[in-house]
């Protein structure tokens, strides 16, 4: 067995979370994980990183059940102006849409999460950062606080292994295809003719700022880089293939 890195391995527990699917509007849908780059902002946030810094991500987990709540939700047009008939917040000159929609939320939510920065100098930083968060630690929404229940640097390893692994039993997680692919993970109960069961997922990991304008009169978006991804539970590690784990022999799906 070779070492080959480190990671920062959290426990995390949430009482009732978002993760918002961006794509629901009407009703803010949760993804049933927090996606790569909710938990990077949590670290840059935390470690109050200026700039990105590169880091790979493993996250599993569960949820008890869903429930739907209501928030406020305020809408407004670029350039329209204050109607009264139409509008209940006036801001200068402007118009601003008050009203309620739902949210979805996720209940007693357990996660198990890996951190490993491709600078292994930033390790004790990030172990520092959630030891003493410098605030309260939230994920998904800003008032989705986080209840840090463990925090462990562990060296983590490839190795082929003897006998199967699998994830814990009520654990669910986000495994890349790339893995699925090489079949040294399998998830169990698909049907015939099917190697693996579970919801497909696109997840974002980070992004880069591209310039649609000119030099002149530049237009900055965020460009997403995104992961394919099988959201699956049932999860084993094969005999014989080559993994990466930690030393509590915990199984690590990094993208």
């Amino acid at each position: 067995m070779k070492e080959n890195k480190k990671a920062v391995r959290l426990r995390l527990y949430q009482n009732m979370v978002n993760y918002k699917k961006p794509t629901s509007f009407q009703l803010k849908e949760s993804y049933p994980l927090p996606p790569y780059s909710t938990v990077i902002g949590m670290v840059h946030s935390l470690c109050d990183y200026k700039e990105y810094k590169e880091m790979e991500v493993s996250v599993q987990g569960k949820y008890h059940s869903k429930v739907n709540d209501l928030y406020t939700r305020y809408e407004f047009k670029n350039g329209m102006k204050f109607d009264p008939a139409r509008h209940q917040l006036q801001v200068g000159e402007f118009g601003i849409s008050r009203g309620i929609s739902t949210v979805e939320l996720l209940v007693d939510v357990e996660l198990l999460i890996h951190i490993i920065p491709q600078d292994q100098s930033l390790v004790g930083e990030i172990e520092k950062a959630f030891l003493y968060p410098r605030e309260y630690p939230s994920l998904g929404r800003r008032e989705d606080i986080v209840i840090i229940e463990e925090v462990k640097v562990v060296d983590i390893f490839e190795e082929e292994l003897e006998e199967d692994i699998e994830l814990r039993e009520d654990f669910t997680a986000y495994i890349p295809l790339n893995i699925i692919k090489n079949e040294s993970i399998v998830v169990d109960g698909a049907e015939p003719g099917i190697k693996s069961r579970g919801t497909r997922y696109r997840v974002t990991k980070d992004y880069e700022l591209v310039n649609y304008g000119t030099v002149k009169s530049p237009k900055i978006f965020r460009q997403w880089n995104k992961v394919d991804v099988l959201y699956s539970s049932r999860i084993t590690a094969i005999g014989g293939e080559t993994i990466l784990k930690d030393v509590d022999n915990n199984i690590i799906l990094n993208a």
